[in-house]
């Protein structure tokens, strides 16, 4: 658990800064001004961002950043690797337990296999990857 939370605490870094950057790019859209808060589109915008990155590392690879540095990979149940299906599923499910307060991850506590919500219901789990030797 705490191995998973150090990933997500890095994989938050690593999203910070790519809103900043993807923000960065977009205010150069609207010629230097200030976007405005409360903005849907653009808290749309960050949502695709978020999703891309989570998604995207997860079917290409089964690790994001921070999985990769806590040596943690995602798989199906199947052992297979993630398809864009359950990598959307677990991305889905994952934002509606962080919207709970977090109960979807509260979850893995209780959980006889360890698994939270979305790993349960996406049918993936995150396994340790012990790193290649060089």
């Amino acid at each position: 658990m705490l191995k998973r939370l150090a990933a997500m605490f890095y994989d938050g870094l690593c999203l910070f800064s790519l809103f900043f950057l993807a923000t960065l790019i977009l205010v150069v859209f609207t010629n230097g001004e200030a976007i405005t808060s409360n903005n849907l589109i653009y808290d749309l915008f960050l949502f695709i961002v978020s999703y891309l990155y989570f998604v995207w590392h997860w079917v290409n690879g089964g690790r994001t950043l921070g999985m990769r540095a806590w040596h943690i990979c995602l798989y199906q149940d199947d052992k297979r690797a993630v398809s864009w299906l359950r990598a959307s599923s677990r991305f889905t499910l994952a934002t509606l337990s962080l919207m709970a307060f977090g109960a979807g991850f509260v979850w893995a506590l209780f959980d006889a296999n360890s698994l939270t919500f979305h790993d349960r219901y996406s049918r993936t789990r995150l396994v340790p990857k012990l790193p290649s030797k060089q």
